[in-house]
């Protein structure tokens, strides 16, 4: 099998990544000003960054955990079809909860999972995602929170990757391959 040749091209740099952040996190700290401690369910695995700038940005008390979810494998088209891969480790019974995720794209992963949680009896519970590509929505769902609204092209960096690659670059870039038309 070949891999296809590709460059990247950066679309959303990371000072603007880190004033967006700190500016949701003002967001979420109004929202749950009265929380005892919030519950930051970060979705594995391309949300790891985000969650990890996010958290250092609330002023509240906050438990992070995790849940694996996948539609994607090492394709850039999502299968629709959301796997659980690893469940949380704690309880969110009773208890305030942000799912985090890195990109909502067909809506599928963040609807799937929400619904999931939903059924273990969370306080509250809220959604936030660092990009949106409205224009692939196929779930009638948003996130309650957007980092930034995209077009739709396949992007990399700020922990989201392409066949496990580019996880690493400090901001999001759009992935042109070498052997598309155009």
């Amino acid at each position: 099998m070949t891999t296809r040749k590709y460059h990247i091209d950066q679309m959303i740099s990371a000072k603007a990544i880190a004033a967006r952040i700190e500016a949701l996190a003002d967001e979420i700290k109004a929202e749950f000003d009265d929380t005892p401690k919030l519950v930051v369910v970060g979705l594995l695995r391309g949300s790891f960054v985000f969650i990890a700038d996010l958290v250092r940005e609330l002023d509240l008390p906050v438990e992070v955990d995790f849940i694996e979810a996948s539609s994607y494998g090492d394709s850039t088209e999502s299968s629709r079809e959301v796997r659980i891969l690893k469940d949380l480790r704690g309880q969110i019974a009773g208890r305030d909860v942000l799912i985090v995720e890195d990109i909502v794209d067909t809506g599928h992963t963040l609807s799937a999972v929400s619904e999931y949680l939903t059924a273990r009896h969370p306080a509250r519970m809220k959604t936030i995602a660092l990009l949106d590509k409205p224009a692939r929505r196929e779930v009638d769902f948003k996130a309650d929170w957007i980092g930034f609204e995209i077009p739709d092209e396949f992007v990399v960096g700020y922990g989201i990757d392409f066949a496990q690659r580019n996880r690493n670059l400090p901001y999001i870039g759009s992935v042109k391959f070498d052997d598309d038309e155009g």
